[in-house]
């Protein structure tokens, strides 16, 4: 059938054909026509050739399809980092950085940095046997970008990052997320079930609540073996330490909150080398990609194991101390023993990070609970990490802490504590909570003379066994300090704890049912 168009053209022709016999083919008014209103003749109308408006092609790199993940970090001084894993596999002549996408700050835009390009890395020495372990296999880049201070608005394509804010006003903290699949313990955790694993409901519960940080304290990874074939809850779980368990334990699962804040990441024992190190250092280290600390090659781990501790300032008289405490093991240590000396230079370094002036409120996270305790079932409950305090009563006796730190916040322990001192100690928050199996309960009341370290006194403790998150909201000023809500994984608020000092008071005490 003839469309409309086509039609049209066919008359437009005949037309043409006419004009050209009444004028005769060479006529010298064959280039003019005839004005019926005047009787004279105008030059016909002209349509100017066509160009092809310029079309900037699309950057492939920076293509949403490739983006697997993208996310900003602070790390030591504030540094802002905006990091992206990507699938994208460039041309080979597109240079080092050519698989990277751009990376748009307040309008203008930069490609990003290789910080590491894929890799299979071979099997090395893990926590597991070598037939229930394999190679790591990163078939991604990543890619960085710091971020100035003074940045107003900063993407990924279409993809809008979330910024550092001077003073944040809230803070959503969490730690142990992971799904918990290791044949050494029998733990198979149904990780397609959020109900047994519920990150995804913690995390888009907890960016609800529109943070402006998250802190995450440690054990991000937790996919170690597979599945296997006569448990049905995690059939067709990846595992081992490579990409794709990082995406399904981490990156998938955590994305509203990853795409809600920027974060400030802690170091757990599930990241140290012969475990999910090699990922750690790769996604998210905030320090410079370094082979030799990259947990591929175990004759680096005395290095690769241990960083320097670093505080990020969260503004008006508030801080937060980092510290790497991965390696630490159960047992106390020698003052002669290697990690005894790497600990203790990273306390000699919390202890002047802790005497910055004007600080009213100073944090110490790490991932290992040192002041506080580890339910055992059907018995008392252990005290804290005996590694650490090993060291840290060697530098200041039973004060464990340096001068200067108030509270402090650590995973580890799947549960939640809000621990007061009667004794001149800092207050003691555990928040292990976020998606791995729970631990069971605490005793309650604790049995008498129960205490997290020699020379403590406990004033008062609230805890409870719950899937969830915890929330630090900023007093208003003039009042220094924060206010830390224990919440469950679906947003019930479990308890109210103000902070002032090296105090916390909770609005319950004891044990916090479901």
């Amino acid at each position: 059938m003839r469309t409309k168009k086509a039609l049209g053209w066919t008359a437009g022709m005949v037309a043409l054909v006419a004009v050209a016999g009444l004028h005769g083919c060479g006529s010298d008014d064959t280039n003019t026509t005839t004005d019926s209103s005047t009787g004279g003749t105008t030059p016909p109308a002209t349509t100017p050739p066509t160009t092809p408006p310029t079309v900037t092609p699309a950057d492939a790199a920076t293509a949403s399809a490739n983006i697997q993940a993208a996310w900003v970090e602070i790390g030591d001084g504030n540094q802002a980092i905006a990091r992206a894993v990507t699938s994208y596999v460039a041309p080979a002549d597109a240079g080092t950085n050519g698989v990277c996408p751009m990376l748009t700050v307040d309008g203008k835009a930069t490609r990003m940095t290789l910080r590491v390009g894929p890799a299979t890395v071979p099997l090395r020495t893990t926590a597991s046997a070598p037939a229930d372990s394999k190679p790591s296999e990163f078939p991604v880049s990543v890619c960085e970008a710091t971020v100035a201070s003074t940045a107003t608005s900063a993407a990924i394509g279409t993809q809008t990052l979330p910024l550092p804010k001077a003073l944040p006003q809230r803070i959503v903290v969490l730690a142990d997320t992971g799904c918990r699949l290791k044949k050494a313990d029998n733990a198979w955790q149904a990780c397609s079930d959020t109900d047994a694993w519920p990150l995804s409901t913690v995390a888009t519960t907890a960016a609800g609540f529109n943070p402006d940080l998250v802190l995450h304290i440690g054990d991000y990874h937790y996919r170690e073996n597979a599945c296997p074939p006569d448990i049905a809850g995690c059939q067709g779980s990846p595992w081992g330490y490579g990409w794709d368990t990082w995406q399904a334990d981490l990156f998938k699962p955590a994305a509203p909150l990853l795409a809600k804040a920027p974060w400030v990441v802690v170091r757990g024992n599930h990241e140290e080398c012969a475990r999910a190190g090699q990922g750690w250092s790769r996604f998210l280290d905030p320090r410079p990609f370094d082979t030799t600390r990259s947990c591929d090659d175990p004759v680096n781990d005395s290095s690769g194991n241990y960083s320097d501790p670093y505080a990020v300032s969260l503004g008006g008289g508030s801080q937060v101390i980092v510290f790497d405490s991965a390696k630490a093991g159960k047992a106390a240590l020698p003052t002669n023993d290697p990690q005894f000396i790497a600990y203790q230079k990273q306390f000699q370094t919390v202890a002047t990070l802790a005497a910055k002036p004007g600080m009213t409120t100073t944090i110490f996270t790490n991932h290992h609970p040192i002041l506080g305790f580890a339910p055992i079932a059907g018995a008392n409950p252990a005290p804290g990490n005996l590694a650490l305090q090993s060291v840290m009563s060697n530098l200041n006796a039973q004060a464990y802490y340096p001068t200067g730190v108030h509270v402090a916040l650590h995973g580890h322990v799947h549960d939640f504590q809000a621990i007061n001192f009667a004794s001149a100690h800092p207050a003691t928050i555990v928040t292990g909570n976020g998606g791995d199996n729970l631990d069971v309960a605490l005793p309650d009341p604790l049995p008498a003379g129960s205490v997290p370290a020699p020379g403590t006194t406990i004033d008062r403790i609230t805890h409870h066994a719950s899937f969830g998150f915890l929330v630090m909201d900023r007093k208003a000023s003039p009042a220094t300090g924060w206010t830390f809500k224990a919440y469950a994984k679906d947003g019930k608020l479990m308890a109210t704890c103000n902070q002032t000092g090296n105090t916390v008071t909770c609005d319950k005490t004891g044990f916090i049912a479901p």
